[in-house]
Formats: C-alpha cells, structure tokens, sequence
C-alpha cells in the first residue's frame, strides 16, 4: 500500500514540475560596444513563446520547464542560441553580422506610381510586396527573405500568382521640398507648428522590416520632433517658449543652419483638467492581424491605467456601422473587459464613427476640461464619409465643438498614412504610428501630458530674413504645414496644437550674403530695390526676427510673442546637444529622401553627431536611432545591390 502511495506522490510531483513555468528575465547588449539592443526578437525554441527587448535593451517572458533554449534574432547582428540552465536572470551579447544583409533580397516600396486622387495621393506598389504575415517576419530582426530568380522573373511569377490583398497598398501624401527663397524678394516665410511624430515610428517600422521606405513617407520635421530635447521651460502665465541657436551646415559647406526651439509649459498628471474620452476604434476586418487590433488594445490598456477617478471614457465602435459599446465610466475594469471583448470584421465606415464619437464627447464635454476622440485605426474607410476630401471636411466642421483628436495608426500593408495625417491636422490634433508595445509606452505612458492635453492651440511660426546678412533660406520639412504670409494674423486659420511638455524644433538653412550657392538660380538684379531702400532695422545687426502666434485651449484670440536674433552664432562643435541631435536627425531624413540639397550628408556623419549628442538619454530612444541608422547604412547597399538584378 505504501509502495503505491509513493507512486502517486511520485507521479503527482512529476505532472507538476512538468506543467511548472518560469519568468526569464534579461538583457541583450551588443558585444562591440556594450550598448543595449532594442527591438531583439527573444523566442522560446521549439514553441510560439517570444518577446521583443524594450528601448533599454531588457526582456522578460514565461519559459515552459521542458523548454531550455532561447533564440536571439536581430537585423546585422548573428542569430544566437542560449541555453538558459537554471538561471532567471541572463545578459547576452550580439555580435554584428555584415554579411547577411547583403543576403536579403529587400522587397516592398519598389515601384512608386502615382494617381490622382484629392490632395495628389502617392500609392505605393511594388513587383514583389510581402503579406501581413510576411511583413511581420520581416520586423523578426535578422530574418532573411529571399526570392529566386531575376527581377522579371520574380514580377511575372507574383503578378500571377499573388492575390491582389498580399500587394502594398499604402498611401502617403505626395511631398515637394521647401526650396531656398531670395530673402530680398521674399523675406517672410510662415508655416504651422507640427508635434506629429508618426512619421519616424513608421520609417523605422520600414526600416526593421528590411525595406527602404517611399520618400513620400519621410516627413523629416516628424522625425526630428520624435526626440525631446531640453529647452528651458517657459516662465510664469506663458505657455511656451522660444528658444534659437545659429552655426554652421554640416553637409553644405559655407551654408548656416538656424534651429528654433519651442517648448511648451509642463503641467504636473495631478494639475491637469478633468478628462472626457472617446476611444474611437476601428473594428472591421482589416484591423484582424496581430499587429493592428490586438496591439490597439495593449495600447489603450496602457492609457486606462494613466486614468485617474476624475476621468471618463466612452468608447465607440465602427466596421460596416458605428456603435457604443460602452457609455461614459469612471471604472478602468469596465473599460479594459470592453476593449478585450473587441472583434474584427466587416468593412469600414470611418465617416460614421466619427461622427458618432464626436456626438457621446459633446454630450459628456467637461467645461474647462480636456474633451478629446481618440482614433485608433490603419485608415482605410471604404464605406460612406471616406475620401480624403470627405474626411478633411468633416472633421474641419466637428473641430469647432471644443473637442480634440489623437490619431493613431496601426498596421501596414494597408496603412492609409494620407487619411490618418489630414484628420490630425485638421482636427485640432495630433498623430502617432504605433508600431509594437514600447511606442504605445512612449505615447501613452512617458508622453501621456504632451499627447493627451493641449496647452497651446493655432501655434504659428512667421520669420522675416534681414537681407543685409541672408542672401536665401530654406524651411527643412514642415512641407504640409506651409502658411501664406497673411494667415498669420488671421485669428480663423488653423494650425499646429502644443500638448503639456512638448517640444516643437524647426531647421532652416541659410545662405549668408557672400556665398555663391549652386541651389540658388541666377535672378537680374532688382531695378526698383537698392540698398539705400533698406530700414533702419535692416541696417542694424539683426538677422531676423521670429514671431510666435498661439490660443489658449479655450480661447479664439491669439497671443504674439517675438524674439530678434542677432549676428550671433556659435561653431558647430560648440552648439548645444539639442542642435547636434535635432540636426543629425535630419541629416538622416534629408539622405533617406535622396534629396537634393543633401550636399555631403552621410550616413558616417550622422552617427557620429548622434553619438556625441546623446545625453543622457533615460529612455533609450536616441541610442535606438543611432542603431537605425546603422542598420539602413547596411540596407541602402543592399537595396543599390538588388536592384541590379
């Protein structure tokens, strides 16, 4: 009888140390230089368990006891296989691998054709584009895909045989480049504010899927203002600041670069308004892969535990219709159960649902409160209200209700960028792509005063060039936030939105007086200007003057603020890390749109300003730049390489 007891004691312990699971913790470094690795795909071998490392280079995920091994994969760098033993804290290091992106054959964005549609939509195609699943494998780092056979071969073979869902349908606005302007025929140059950040998560989405993106994609003033950077705080009853700093070009030899600061005041979670939210969610069938619904509702998850009680949401549903699937509540269980009920399916009536969402926010509106829609969607309406003029003239009506937006993409493949950028813009708003869980971390979590609270509305930029020191000058980025001149005082016209704590940085670059410069046509000198037509402030030693228009969230008259620069400036290595940073940033931009006015910009260069303007960096999010950066040097030679195939 004893025999037999043991037996099931023995038989009981043995099922439960084989059903027992353990949390492995740990940290992926890179072996060349120490630093952390983010976005490394960890994977439990031999099972579908896995994780991505965050921006500081740490993982943890649940590992079956009959489970031993983890598998390390990340773009340029040699995959590794870990035997994890007992323990339950591990550090691991990488060791670049050179050769095997030359052996990815890199697909996506290969073609560009355009068609008219409102606001000149760039659609992109490509001879051989990934499926969603494929895509997602792509993001896998250091995964190889590769396709047999010539470039022709590889067309007609995924012309026919590829249903038409597995081809990239993504639109982006299409793009012209600021060009220089005569500061003596033009002195003045207007534009909006833009604290969008969108356009860097979804370049570098691109980028660890091993594809170079569309040109038209790279909104560079979005990536320079992905970054914080830490400009002083503005004083007492201002809301924002402005703050400038003037050197040298470093791709264009003799060229000066001005960079204008604005930071916005920083309000403490507890000072803040009442907030009144509607989540509205795009629930139709392009939304089912892995990358789009379920990560929306890790998202908002992350944002309802942000929530504090004197906080409301609502949330709203759209496929073939729009719904209400929960009324305003202060309960975070109710709001999270109601997210993880979500299902997709049906087609996608955007038009609906935002009209619905803006009726439950003007319902519950908070008087002095932060009343704001929150889309979460890949863009592509297809039933009703869903052109991009449509969209553009709905929103344009409802932004008048004393509601906000926030926009959030998610997705690719599919990713309507043209649609998702207009609602933002035009909605008194502002625009994330989230493209895994430590971007919804960033906007959600670390960013949550700047994203989901505005402190400063209609926020215009004018400056007027002194050409008694600039011969020309060029806005960098900011492209689709260009103003006429006379819209500045125009209290009607609407621009930019300032969130708590946010930064806005703009770039110009000069020609000064005395320069010859190739970007600058050959004009006939005026007949009816001359020097002796030039103001007393003309012959001084200003040289310029930027103007600041903004509203209070609550009001529609604005405020001017003006700062006059001086014959002032700073050599580069001198500057301040704000400058080196914000200009690397856009180094990396100007290279990725292959634009003409990159002059001598360089990968090479770029990584070292980056390096030596990283700071202190809490967060990782400039150190993951500088990887980026790297990776898409290796990219770029292969893209030149496979497309000679």
């Amino acid at each position: 009888m004893k025999t037999k007891i043991w037996v099931l004691i023995a038989l009981v312990f043995g099922i439960f140390a084989f059903t027992t699971q353990r949390t492995i913790k740990g940290k992926v470094l890179s072996a060349s230089d120490g630093s952390a690795l983010p976005g490394v795909m960890v994977n439990v071998k031999g099972t579908s368990i896995g994780t991505q490392t965050d921006v500081n280079g740490d993982f943890q995920l649940t590992m079956p006891t009959g489970s031993e091994k983890l598998i390390f994969t990340y773009i340029g760098y040699k995959t590794q296989e870990i035997k994890v033993g007992q323990d339950s804290v591990i550090t691991v290091k990488l060791e670049n691998d050179a050769q095997m992106l030359s052996e990815v054959v890199v697909v996506g964005y290969g073609v560009q054709k355009r068609r008219e549609v409102t606001g000149a939509v760039v659609e992109m195609k490509s001879n051989f584009i990934p499926s969603a699943s494929q895509m997602l494998q792509g993001r896998v780092a250091g995964l190889q895909v590769q396709q047999s056979g010539t470039y022709r071969e590889r067309k007609k073979r995924y012309s026919a045989d590829k249903p038409k869902e597995d081809f990239n349908t993504e639109e982006y606005n299409s793009l012209v480049e600021n060009i220089f302007q005569e500061a003596k025929s033009s002195p003045l140059t207007t534009f909006s504010i833009d604290v969008d950040r969108a356009g860097y998560s979804n370049v570098r989405r691109m980028l660890n899927a091993g594809t170079m993106p569309p040109k038209d994609a790279i909104r560079i003033e979005e990536m320079v203002n992905y970054f914080d950077y830490d400009y002083p705080q503005p004083v007492k009853n201002e809301p924002v600041t402005i703050n400038t700093e003037l050197s040298d070009s470093p791709w264009n030899k003799g060229l000066k670069l001005l960079q204008i600061g604005i930071q916005a005041q920083k309000i403490s979670t507890e000072s803040l308004p009442a907030s009144n939210l509607v989540f509205l969610i795009d629930v139709s069938g392009s939304m089912g892969s892995p990358e789009k619904l379920p990560l929306v509702k890790q998202a908002l998850y992350l944002l309802t535990d942000q929530l504090r009680p004197q906080d409301k949401v609502s949330i709203v549903v759209y496929a073939g219709a729009a719904g209400l699937v929960l009324s305003p509540t202060f309960d975070k269980g109710k709001i999270k159960d109601a997210l993880e009920n979500l299902q997709a399916g049906g087609s996608t009536a955007g038009g609906e649902g935002i009209k619905l969402a803006y009726k439950i926010a003007t319902e519950n509106l908070i008087k002095g409160g932060n009343n704001r829609v929150i889309l979460a969607s890949d863009g592509d309406f297809n039933v009703g209200v869903s052109s991009e003029a449509e969209l553009k003239a709905l929103i344009e009506e409802k932004r008048n209700s004393g509601v906000f937006l926030s926009v959030l993409g998610f997705g690719m493949g599919n990713y309507k960028d043209n649609k998702m950028e207009t609602l933002a813009d035009k909605g008194n708003g502002n625009y994330a792509y989230i493209d895994n869980l430590q971007e919804a971390q960033k906007v959600f979590v670390h960013e949550f005063g700047g994203t989901m609270f505005t402190v400063a509305k209609d926020v215009k930029l004018q400056l007027e060039f002194n050409p008694k020191f600039v011969k020309a000058y060029r806005l960098i980025g900011y492209e689709n936030r260009m103003l006429r001149n006379e819209d500045f005082n125009d209290d009607k016209k609407d621009a930019g939105e300032m969130g708590s704590g946010h930064t806005v940085t703009a770039l110009y670059e000069i020609v000064p007086v005395g320069v010859e410069s190739a970007y600058l046509k050959n004009i006939d000198e005026l007949k009816y200007q001359t020097e002796n037509g030039l103001s007393a402030a003309a012959k001084s030693n200003e040289v310029l003057t930027v103007k600041l228009r903004y509203k209070s969230p609550d009001e529609n008259k604005s405020k001017l603020m003006e700062k006059v620069i001086t014959d002032q400036q700073t050599s580069f290595d001198k500057t301040s890390e704000n400058f080196r940073f914000a200009v690397a940033v856009a180094e990396f931009g100007l290279i990725l749109r292959q634009s003409e006015f990159k002059g001598m910009a360089n990968y090479e260069q770029v990584i070292d300003l980056a390096k030596n303007a990283k700071g202190s960096d809490e967060e990782g999010y400039r150190a993951e730049f500088i990887k980026l950066v790297k990776t898409t040097k290796m990219l770029d030679k292969t893209v030149v390489a496979s497309n000679k195939d």
